[in-house]
């Protein structure tokens, strides 16, 4: 349930600061059975939350094992069933130079494990780190590893590696486009090949040709899901209407203050998502305030909540409906 709402708050603020998220080949993405996303990772926060709307199943995400220092973000990693993983360079620091602990991920690979067995989907980026270069930087061995371990060693059946590309247009641009490509999966049962370094090279090749390799991908047709009659159509616009002319101020607010406050080209748009939703509550409160001062009813504020929650879906997504 929360997993469910945080997802759908997250579409939405995601086109607070991109103007389209395209998606090429998304019935690919297998929606059962246990699975690897392996994703380029250009846009820290943001890919993850933009591989999580993406995606139509749950995903368990991994993530630096430094970020559980904040007790907040440790909490809510651990809602979220966020498996932190230690990097060699994180553990160098704290080390000054001495030799890491190459057993410093065995627990964190026993979950992994243990999420695949029970069918699950686990999202990893092979590259290890962010970065702002236009190509795939070289891929760590971990995600190879742990899907050769979970098929040799824990007889897991039917695993499958997915290569997810993120295109951005511009990802520090407010009103630009991302593009998700879905590469082919790797299916390990008939993987035959047994070393790591095999496999994390054939991860890189397909990873390659989805990402630095493609452009974005080409516009599709209006979706017609909702669309079957002009009534349906004139509630669509007028509602899309309503969630512009309630939303415009917060959203360019946000946009405002992340614009001002970013040092890098991966904060705008994580920046904008913070503040907005934070701007955009506040905004409710004081809807609601007014509304319960004037009508004086639980049941009029109610629709105008939910009136509110109506018009900030469709004034994202007027154009690409999606059912949940």
């Amino acid at each position: 349930m929360i997993y469910a709402l945080l997802k759908w708050i997250t579409g939405i603020a995601l086109h607070w600061f991109y103007r389209d998220i395209r998606v090429l080949d998304g019935e690919r993405i297998p929606v059962t059975g246990p699975l690897l996303i392996a994703v380029n990772h250009q846009n820290a926060l943001v890919d993850s939350l933009i591989v999580g709307w993406v995606v139509p199943r749950q995903i368990n995400m991994t993530a630096k094992a430094t970020l559980i220092d904040n007790p907040l973000i440790a909490a809510l990693f651990k809602i979220l069933n966020v498996v932190p993983l230690r990097r060699v360079s994180d553990e160098a620091q704290k080390l000054n130079g001495l030799p890491s602990d190459r057993s410093r991920n065995v627990g964190a690979f026993r979950e992994l494990v243990n999420l695949l067995e029970k069918g699950g989907a686990v999202l990893i980026f092979p590259e290890g780190k962010s970065h702002n270069e236009a190509g795939l930087e070289p891929l760590k061995t971990g995600l190879a590893r742990l899907a050769l371990q979970a098929r040799d060693e824990s007889a897991i059946k039917g695993i499958k590696i997915l290569p997810l590309g993120l295109v951005f247009e511009n990802k520090a641009t407010p009103g630009t486009i991302v593009g998700v490509r879905i590469g082919e999966v790797i299916e390990m049962d008939s993987w035959l090949e047994k070393s790591h370094t095999v496999l994390t090279q054939e991860i890189a090749d397909r990873l390659r040709t989805i990402s630095e390799e493609a452009g974005l991908p080409a516009q599709q047709p209006k979706s017609r899901v909702y669309r079957k009659n002009s009534i349906r159509e004139g509630l669509i616009a007028l509602a899309a209407w309503w969630g512009h002319f309630t939303h415009q101020i917060p959203v360019r607010m946000a946009r405002n203050i992340a614009m001002k406050r970013s040092t890098n080209a991966d904060e705008p748009a994580m920046f904008t998502i913070v503040f907005g939703v934070g701007l955009v509550l506040l905004t409710y409160i004081i809807h609601l305030t007014i509304i319960g001062a004037l009508a004086h009813s639980f049941w009029i504020g109610s629709l105008y909540l939910i009136s509110l929650l109506a018009g900030a879906y469709w004034a994202a997504f007027e154009q690409h409906p999606r059912r949940y």
